[in-house]
């Protein structure tokens, strides 16, 4: 259907758009400006605490600073319904008290047809509702209430029964006047392949009806009462009203739950959605029994931002959820992905609902596992890993999931995740005779620990470095405030920078978020969200004052020059700090002599890559092994690698 020329113009005019999104957000009335209609909201589109949700009443725009949702009044109804364009501009037109315009006769032919179709469908509710209440219907009723299914169960879920008949509801909807094209269209009966009557699709089944979004009933799932039918679980066939891969159960109430705070839970069936929400987990869907499809993960994604999958703990439930990863990796986003929480072997939620209670689910849903930690279980479980090869399949089966990730920013999240998971694999092991997954080497002849003065040494330098390293953090920062063209190059780097300093934290993130703002608009915006006063001590400190790009700020190539020498330098003294720490662990039960190897280690890669790095001073190499460090640093290596040799020598 097209419109007019000016009605969309006209329907933005009438509407504010505060009024809305004001009925899907609480406004943060501290941070909104009511008069100017420059209004801020918790994310109706992702979980957050903080107001992140800007609407600007006069340009008639939303945008979210931490999901990235953005449009104007009918992309907002869009996708908090759930609905297509026209259903938007339907909806928006009777809110702002304009009549839509006619539609031409084909469209209109097409929306009358749904429309009849949605009222037959009705009528068979009704007719099922009433056939549970006959005596035909009694086992079923006695399987009901042994499921835990009382009176207001029942009526909530409109459950109904199919009576074990041919024509049963066919007859019933004739005598109602139904023509037979609509019953057969509805899919509700199919035809006779010998010529007589059309039969009912649904026999000797309780029956469940399924809506869509908006409340319409548009298609039936039937449980076979008969343990011998071949279909223990039958849906509607596909119809003008139904696309089984593009619809959920109970999705329009499960919407409603998760928009007031409740998790959004994805179950594998009808039985398991009516008892999760009998026990308080409202936001609770099922994707009618297939495999969960792009569509259907792109409508959770609109309820939720990280639905929780709570399938079956069999192995065809673990089989479905390592699907679902396949088919989510290439679709993520920042802020976009699931979480699983997987069910004892042999249960169901509804089984341990019934076993356990509600507190036992809950328990698994806050132990719910992130889609990395399941792709790693599915590359590592059950696997042994004792040679070359075996470790280079495992890197190139994880790559090749990874390379699948098309956002830039969570492929290289990801790869730093299972790069540590990887590392606790092989790590080495420390028992009294143990061996090092690295080097192999054997240090049981070694003292059983270290002397107090070497672990408080050990200690000293760790400290100090940490302290250099926030000097490094903020002289990064300073740059990529001065010269925000740079930022993309480092983004990477910047993006997994860890700050010891909750301040350079925020600082780092708001860079990123406004990455694409000349240094001016930065400033601006980070002062806004933090006040004037942390760039302003940022700039004051006395070594970030004296870096020449920042002292004579224009030459982009010695921004360029210092970042990526400052960045190279972190990277090494956090590698160098991670040897520290881990030799502080472990002071207590490894010998000087495996310690001072370890330390020296680090030493010789580091002295190594500052060589290398000599070479060619036009190039910094931010890699593994591309980093040098600062001759502080090396004096205070070399001192504590004399002092365990000291300490040694005392001992013996």
């Amino acid at each position: 259907m097209s419109l007019p020329p000016g009605f969309l113009d006209e329907l933005r005019t009438r509407l504010s758009l505060t009024s809305v999104v004001g009925r899907k957000v609480m406004w943060d009335m501290r941070k909104s400006n009511q008069a100017k209609g420059d209004m801020w909201a918790p994310c109706p589109f992702h979980q957050e605490k903080s107001a992140s949700f800007h609407v600007d009443d006069r340009k008639g725009f939303y945008y979210c600073f931490g999901c990235h949702a953005k449009g104007d009044a009918i992309s907002f109804v869009r996708e908090s319904e759930n609905v297509g364009f026209m259903e938007a501009v339907e909806i928006l037109a009777r809110e702002a008290g304009m009549t839509m315009p006619a539609r031409d006769p084909q469209a209109q032919q097409k929306a009358d047809k749904r429309s009849q179709l949605a009222e037959v469908m009705e009528q068979a509710v009704k007719f099922f509702r009433l056939q549970l209440n006959t005596g035909a219907a009694a086992e079923a009723r006695a399987y009901l209430d042994r499921r835990g299914l009382d009176a207001a169960a029942l009526e909530r879920w409109e459950i109904g029964f199919a009576p074990d008949q041919w024509q049963g509801l066919w007859d019933h909807l004739k005598g109602k006047n139904v023509e037979d094209q609509l019953i057969l269209d509805a899919g509700l009966a199919k035809p006779s392949s010998k010529g007589g009557k059309p039969y009912d699709t649904f026999r000797g089944r309780i029956i469940f009806p399924i809506r869509d979004a908006r409340g319409r009933a548009i298609a039936f799932g039937g449980r076979a009462m008969d343990p011998n039918d071949n279909a223990k679980y039958l849906n509607s066939p596909e119809t003008a009203l139904f696309d089984k891969g593009r619809s959920l159960y109970n999705h329009g109430p499960a919407r409603t739950a998760a928009g007031k705070g409740q998790p959004l839970i994805v179950a594998e069936g009808y039985m398991d959605v009516i008892a999760l929400a009998a026990h308080g987990f409202e936001a609770a869907v099922a994707p009618l029994g297939t495999a969960i499809t792009e569509h259907q993960l792109q409508m959770l994604w609109r309820i939720a931002p990280e639905p929780i999958v709570a399938l079956d703990g069999d192995t065809a439930g673990l089989r479905a959820a390592m699907r679902l990863i396949d088919l989510a990796l290439p679709l993520l986003e920042a802020g976009r992905s699931l979480r699983f929480a997987i069910m004892p072997p042999g249960k169901d939620p509804d089984d341990l609902l019934r076993a356990e209670g509600a507190p036992a689910l809950q328990r698994l849903l806050d132990q719910a596992l992130p889609m990395v930690q399941l792709l790693w279980r599915r590359e590592t479980e059950g696997k042994i890993f004792d040679s070359p090869e075996r470790k280079a399949a495992l890197d190139k089966a994880l790559r090749d999931k990874i390379m699948l990730i098309r956002d830039p920013s969570i492929r290289s999240h990801y790869g730093q995740e299972l790069k540590d998971m990887r590392w606790q694999l092989f790590r080495p092991q420390r028992a009294a005779g143990g061996r090092s997954g690295r080097q192999g080497r054997r240090w049981a002849d070694a003292p059983a620990s270290a002397l107090a003065s070497t672990k408080a040494s050990v200690l000293a330098v760790s400290a100090d470095m940490s302290a250099t390293e926030q000097l490094r953090e903020a002289v990064i920062l300073a740059v990529l405030v001065t010269c925000p063209e740079l930022v993309e190059t480092f983004e990477s780097g910047l993006e997994q920078m860890r700050c010891n300093d909750p301040l350079h934290a925020d600082l780092r993130d708001l860079i990123l978020r406004h990455m694409s703002l000349d240094a001016e608009a930065m400033r601006h915006r980070i002062s806004d969200a933090l006040g004037p006063e942390p760039l302003e001590n940022l700039f004051a400190q006395r070594h970030v004052a004296i870096v020449p790009c920042i002292r004579v700020p224009g030459d982009l190539e010695k921004a360029r020059m210092t970042v990526a020498e400052e960045m190279a330098k972190l990277q090494s003294a956090r590698g160098l700090d991670a040897e520290i720490s881990e030799a502080v662990e472990d002071l207590d039960g490894v010998a000087d002599e495996g310690l001072t190897w370890r330390l020296s280690e680090a030493a010789r890669a580091a002295e190594q890559a500052r060589r290398s790095s000599q070479d060619d001073k036009a190039e910094y190499d931010i890699a593994d092994n591309g980093a040098v460090l600062s001759r502080d640093e090396r004096r205070r290596l070399d001192h504590l690698l004399g002092q365990i040799d000291l300490e040694k020598r005392g001992k013996s």
